[in-house]
């Protein structure tokens, strides 16, 4: 029985090794600006003895809320001999991609980013695991040696005065992680611990740590324990330099899209205005036009110099004879003429011979279907209409 229960132990703790480690690599989002500077704050003193400091940092909430302060904070650590890597946010496939911090038996590659407090870029200088228990550096840390006598002094020198909270990029820090920082990242790494996720989703949930809000200044900056916002000993942070201002969100930035759907609605609204009405008016109005004007045509113009001594200023719709006695030279007007000249021609040449001679005998009014007789008809009319020629007596 006690081999069966070491079994599914071993088991059940394997389960848990994966599950933390699927939600572990699932916490990586990558956004097309970088996140603003890093706050300046005073760490809090060390709660007790045990406990490990793990700086803030900006993390992503959405396109709407934006980036969000996570305060830094004491951690007992999961394991002893173990240490904190912090998250940072590095340039890669054309965005800020968040690298999650973890837990391991050495402190590998966090961007450079200069968090203060012992993680000056590289590596940890605030304490060390001795014997299995924690010494801390008072240089580097903000111990109370009246409860935490494990502690000693080693003068950190740092020269880094850069805010930078963010690797790569435009403006970012550019350093790259070292062959044994490489080596690092492929040891074993443990997630962060259940409170240090509450401690992120508490400050997610609150409207003061996003940068939108407090524009680079949050309203707590560090916490004595993870969640501890409300405490005394909760660290605001001070203002500093220029104020933070939130870029666009990337849903907002998009009308671009919007464009293209626009030019479409505009081409089939300038099709339906003037295309269909004015392309059958223009086809028309050939049709009809050139029995008036009649420049191009010189057999209309023929007869006009007749007509011009004669003392009929009246006959205007004459040109209307000239295109029905001339269908057939032109084949475009015997196209679109047709249903309009049995019409129009013979009401035309049944009122003239009234105001003319009566014999105007030659014009037959039967004759407007034969389109081979009405050309040699016209010069016979006009002739005899003629006024003189009837004063004239008869020979």
């Amino acid at each position: 029985m006690s081999i069966t229960r070491s079994i599914r132990s071993l088991l059940f703790a394997l389960f848990l090794v994966a599950m933390s480690a699927a939600a572990y690599a699932q916490l990586s989002v990558s956004i097309s600006f970088a996140p603003p500077e890093l706050p300046v704050y005073e760490q809090p003193l060390c709660p007790e003895d045990g406990y490990l400091w793990t700086p803030g940092y900006w993390a992503y909430a959405d396109d709407a809320d934006g980036y969000y302060w996570v305060p830094g904070t004491w951690v007992m650590a999961p394991e002893p001999g173990l240490l904190w890597t912090p998250a940072y946010w590095g340039w890669g496939n054309n965005g800020y991609v968040f690298n999650q911090g973890y837990w391991g038996e050495q402190v590998g590659f966090y961007g450079g980013v200069s968090y203060g407090y012992g993680y000056y870029g590289d590596g940890y200088q605030g304490g060390r695991w001795q014997g299995g228990q924690f010494y801390y550096n008072r240089s580097a840390s903000n111990v109370n040696v009246t409860n935490i006598h494990n502690v000693y002094n080693t003068t950190i020198i740092n020269n880094s005065t850069n805010r930078v909270s963010y690797n790569g990029g435009s403006g970012g820090i550019s350093v790259r992680p070292t062959t044994q920082q490489e080596s690092i990242s492929h040891e074993r790494h443990i997630a962060p611990v259940a409170a240090q996720t509450q401690h992120a989703q508490e400050s997610r949930s609150n409207p003061q740590q996003r940068a939108s809000v407090n524009h680079g200044t949050p309203a707590v900056a560090a916490t004595p324990r993870p969640g501890a916002f409300s405490d005394q000993a909760a660290v605001h942070a001070k203002p500093t330099g220029t104020p933070y201002n939130a870029p666009v969100n990337r849903a907002a930035a998009q009308p671009p899209a919007n464009t293209p759907a626009a030019r479409a609605e505009s081409n089939p609204a300038r099709s339906d205005r003037p295309v269909p009405t004015n392309q059958p008016e223009s086809n028309r109005a050939p049709a009809a036009r050139p029995n008036e004007a009649q420049p191009n045509r010189p057999e209309p113009n023929k007869p006009e110099p007749n007509r011009a001594p004669t003392t009929q200023p009246d006959r205007q719709p004459e040109p209307s004879r000239s295109p029905a006695a001339q269908p057939n030279n032109r084949p475009e007007s015997t196209r679109s003429e047709p249903p309009q000249r049995p019409v129009t021609p013979p009401p035309s040449q049944r009122s003239q011979p009234e105001r003319a001679s009566p014999p105007s005998g030659p014009r037959p009014t039967a004759q407007p279907p034969q389109h081979a007789q009405p050309a040699p008809a016209k010069p016979e009319p006009k002739k005899s209409e003629e006024k003189p020629k009837q004063n004239e007596k008869p020979q």
